[in-house]
């Protein structure tokens, strides 16, 4: 074989055929072989001795706020956080300001990814009343890694919440559709309720909200045949509905959801806790990782959506529902791991085949011959705490600052070029499109 660029040795890799001691070669951005390749030279060497080697981490749930609301976070600053948390993709959210509607905000997006973002990148393109015609295109511009509606409680046109403009979305184009489903009716009904503490913010938004929009839009989906991707599923009766409807919908929940429970987390970080769907009581939260082991939950995102401390410490109910989560999305995976509650491989599954499988990734996802030489380096037994002087995004906090887990990010290598090592990032920002099966 002829020099590589990155010879990643003496790992354990986590990957389709299992857990293996395996080296890894790439050149020119691929993964060019796999085995044991101490005669294979190479530009740059990692020694992987005591590591363990997963495909890169996809998070495919993000809120970068920009353009518009660079004040919390931007591409620069999210995007570091990714990569310091062993993130190599994420996919963004279309509620900045502007909206992400057109051909145009778009390609600004975009545009803007290539300037600054550390990781690889995609883009949501929002459903509004507006654009439905034009969805079939715009779902096939660069970067776009689907479709995103909102059922209840977004910015502007970004909800659509009648059951007619949900079926004209659903019916326009065919990429995955991700949906955020809340029913608007019904918090419009309980809006009286969002009164004086933020312990009501689940009693507001209980699980009927919840329940309601998903039995909705699973329904619309089974008749126009569209494939959808529901995300962060907060209920227990949700996670039994949606296996009924595993032929078209994907499934998601986040770290927060499976380790957080109310009242305890308001009570312990009052507005800091609060997010949409909101995090809910510990019945549901069993739930949820009854539905993560049986195979109901195909991805885990973080939905990193972060504001300001000032923004936060407003009295409930204008403070805004939220919080980061891109930066110990795979930590708090790792620690539940090694609390036996999901395998090594499962993390992987959730975390990187999941998302690449669900959006159609091209050449992501998977360490094999021919993919991106994206990989996440991790120390399975470190125990380290979650502290503010880590974290890299704008916002400055996180709900999980003072947990110590066990499992630690150490290495983010994006397409053979390494991007974070030991916690520091290395080199400049050189992050690009991510590519989708049915857009080349």
């Amino acid at each position: 074989m002829s020099k590589v660029d990155l010879l990643v040795k003496n790992g354990t890799v986590v990957s389709h055929r299992g857990i293996d001691q395996l080296d890894i070669a790439i050149k020119d951005e691929k993964i060019v072989a796999l085995g044991s390749l101490g005669d294979v030279e190479a530009t740059e060497v990692i020694d992987a001795t005591g590591l363990h080697v997963l495909p890169g981490v996809i998070d495919s749930q993000v809120h970068f706020r920009e353009p518009g609301l660079e004040h919390k976070e931007d591409l620069a600053t999210g995007t570091a956080a990714a990569a310091l948390g062993g993130v190599t993709a994420i996919f963004e959210m279309p509620n900045t300001n502007p909206l992400t509607l057109t051909a145009a905000d778009m390609a600004d997006k975009v545009r803007r990814g290539r300037e600054k973002a550390w990781t690889d990148f995609a883009f949501f393109i929002g459903a509004a009343a507006e654009n439905v015609e034009n969805l079939p295109m715009l779902e096939r511009q660069e970067g776009v890694s689907g479709v995103k509606l909102f059922m209840g409680s977004s910015t502007g046109s970004l909800l659509v919440d009648n059951d007619d403009d949900i079926r004209r979305v659903l019916a326009s184009g065919v990429r995955r559709v991700a949906i955020h489903a809340e029913d608007e009716p019904r918090l419009l009904e309980r809006r009286h309720l969002a009164v004086d503490t933020v312990l009501n913010h689940p009693v507001w938004r209980d699980d009927v909200v919840a329940y309601r929009a998903t039995e909705r839009v699973l329904k619309i989906a089974r008749e126009t045949g569209r494939r959808i991707h529901v995300l962060h599923i907060t209920t227990k009766e949700e996670i039994a509905l949606l296996a009924q409807y595993k032929d078209i919908a994907t499934v998601e929940t986040t770290p927060q959801h499976l380790t957080l429970s109310s009242p305890g987390c308001y009570e312990e970080l009052g507005s800091y806790a609060q997010m949409n769907p909101p995090i809910r009581e510990e019945v549901h939260r069993q739930g949820l990782w009854q539905g993560v082991r049986d195979g109901v939950v195909d991805v885990i995102g973080s939905d990193h959506a972060p504001h300001t401390k000032e923004e936060k410490a407003q009295p409930y109910p204008a403070s805004p529902s939220g919080m980061p989560g891109v930066q110990t999305l795979l930590p708090l995976l790792l620690d539940h791991c090694n609390k036996g509650e999901l395998s090594l491989q499962h993390v992987m599954d959730l975390t990187s085949a999941g998302p690449a499988r669900i959006y159609g990734v091209a050449g992501k996802g998977r360490i094999g011959l021919g993919f991106d030489g994206d990989l996440t380096l991790i120390d399975l037994k470190r125990e380290q705490e979650i502290t503010g002087d880590w974290l890299a995004s704008k916002c400055g906090w996180s709900p999980f600052e003072g947990k110590t887990v066990t499992g630690w990010p150490v290495g983010t290598i994006i397409r053979g070029r390494q991007v974070m090592r030991d916690g520091e990032l290395l080199g400049t920002s050189a992050g690009q499109p991510v590519r989708f099966q049915e857009c080349l």
